[in-house]
């Protein structure tokens, strides 16, 4: 168990490592950097949605006394007044408030744009705000499927811009500290993770479909999705469970045990001269939607195993069912990397290691509630470095896993995934054609295509 020196240790040599890594990783400015002083100034920023995980972000940005929120947009205009006064109240100041995103995409004040947005809406927003000089703050998944999170990528390193996808634990002190654990390699050779997802959810009917409500433009709501009837449970709150706006639990929920169970087996593996893990090679899935009869359509009981290929390989599972909250490792939410001198057992708010007899050897318990990943992501856009959760080497590769789990479970059978052009690959090489449809949307309905990078 950690003392409180040795906590301290830990603590601060994660901190020093995330320093270093940030460090060697600095984003190259370029001529579209063009606000450079900002270091000096108020971050001006702007906000895409205002309820839910978008009201959380709303009010960590606007409480903050470095940041100036300026400007909210939001398709329902119910919403509207009620973020005006919350971040008056927070900050002393009412942000102009708009329907339309663009047009705080087209704002040269601002310097930031912060989505909160349904996933289906998280890339274009995300990728106009990088070729108009903006740095961006992203929820999670980083895209509604694989070529969106690639777009988005090649924006981002084309622009020279700050993205952070939302994927907390990146900047949560004990997540910190059981990697700095795990660089000491005390757990030996590590070939093995498991994440897992144990959350109730709840039956959402079958309403039937309705009007849209008065001061909602579900058209816009809908952008680049197919134009179906509304219904009240393909709006708000439950959009996720559908196909053509979300990606299930394991792309709500799951990106973050993926998260942070990858980053922790990659931690291991490089503590004893291994490569890094970055993209999986083969990804197979089985489950289905066996517990609620009702709309949903993405599974409610899933496993997925993905492997990777090394000297030797390694293996991660994740497992989620949303009918229940029976824990693992005492754990709801969670993942475990497997040693053969131990292993750690690592959860939203606390993680222990255990020798091979089950002993405790050392734990460290903290906050996940986001705050200081918003922090760390407003000290990337004035230094300029790379944030914790940087959407080209953390928060894509993340993603891709609950993309590509998905296009396995459509498929009912293992796909093979080629690192370099993140296409599909029979095993002998050539294009998987019916696991690359799933990569992108077959239509984006107009106007709202994919914007282009080039």
């Amino acid at each position: 168990m950690f003392s409180s020196q040795n906590r301290r240790q830990f603590l601060s040599g994660a901190v020093a490592a995330a320093g270093a890594v940030a460090a060697a990783g600095a984003v190259p400015t370029t001529a579209a950097v063009a606000r450079q002083s900002v270091a000096s100034e108020r971050i001006q920023v702007g906000c895409v949605g205002v309820e839910g995980r978008a009201g959380f972000l709303l009010e960590a940005f606007a409480g903050r006394g470095d940041v100036d929120v300026v400007a909210v947009a939001d398709i329902d205009s119910r919403k509207l007044p009620g973020a005006i006064e919350r971040v008056r109240r927070l900050s002393g100041r009412a942000p102009r408030a708009e329907k339309d995103f663009r047009k705080l995409v087209d704002d040269r004040s601002i310097d930031v744009l912060v989505v909160g947005t349904p996933d289906h809406w998280h890339a274009i927003p995300t990728i106009l705000a990088c070729q108009n000089g903006k740095d961006v703050y992203v929820e999670k998944p980083d895209g509604h499927n694989i070529v969106e999170g690639q777009r988005m990528v090649q924006a981002m390193r084309k622009h020279g811009r700050i993205v952070q996808m939302g994927i907390q634990a990146r900047s949560g002190t004990h997540f910190l500290s059981a990697i700095e654990f795990l660089r000491t390699g005390k757990l030996g050779t590590c070939l093995a993770a498991k994440a897992w997802e144990s959350s109730m959810q709840g039956n959402i009917g079958r309403p039937e479909d309705s009007k849209p409500p008065e001061g909602v433009d579900y058209d816009f709501w809908l952008g680049p999705a197919p134009l179906r009837p509304f219904n009240v449970r393909r709006f708000q709150g439950t959009w996720r469970w559908f196909f053509d706006y979300g990606t299930g639990d394991l792309g709500n929920d799951g990106v973050h045990r993926l998260d942070y169970a990858r980053w922790a087996l990659s931690t291991a593996i490089e503590a004893r001269g291994g490569a890094p893990l970055n993209f999986p090679s083969r990804i197979s899935a089985s489950g289905g939607k066996w517990y609620f009869d009702d709309m949903q359509e993405w599974p409610d009981t899933l496993q997925v195993t993905y492997e990777y290929a090394g000297t030797p390989g390694s293996l991660l599972t994740y497992e989620m069912r949303v009918w229940n909250a029976y824990r693992m490792y005492e754990e709801s939410e969670g993942a475990i990397v497997y040693g053969d001198q131990g292993y750690i057992v690592i959860g939203n708010r606390r993680w222990r290691a255990f020798d091979p007899k089950d002993q405790l050897i050392a734990e460290d318990s903290g906050n996940n509630d986001g705050t200081t990943h918003i922090a760390n992501f407003l000290d990337c856009v004035r230094d300029r470095h790379k944030p914790n959760a940087d959407l080209e080497t953390v928060g894509h590769p993340s993603s891709m896993m609950c993309h590509a789990g998905n296009v396995a479970w459509r498929l009912g059978r293992t796909v093979r995934l080629d690192p370099q052009s993140e296409a599909f690959i029979t095993e002998n090489g050539a294009p998987d054609a019916e696991a690359n449809h799933w990569r992108s949307r077959p239509e984006y309905r107009r106007p709202w295509l994919l914007p282009e990078v080039v």
